[in-house]
């Protein structure tokens, strides 16, 4: 599993895997617009929970709880 170290600052650049730098905010862009393509593709659905968290169900059977700064396998 990869991990990426936080940084303290919300507006702080990216780097991934050698490519340019992006910012937080198009990272999570780009996360979205991906997890999105998986809904309308019926590969996955999404749904808010009683908590308030959006967790993601891929039809593989893998669930996620899609977090402010992070994504987290629950099963």
């Amino acid at each position: 599993m990869r991990t990426m170290a936080r940084s303290s600052t919300s507006s702080a650049n990216i780097q991934i895997s050698g490519s340019v730098a992006i910012s937080r905010e198009d990272a999570k862009s780009q996360v979205l617009a991906a997890i999105g393509e998986l809904v309308d593709d019926g590969k996955a659905e999404w749904s808010r929970t009683a908590t308030g968290e959006i967790e993601l169900r891929l039809v593989s059977g893998e669930v996620f709880v899609l977090g402010e700064t992070s994504v987290t396998r629950v099963a």
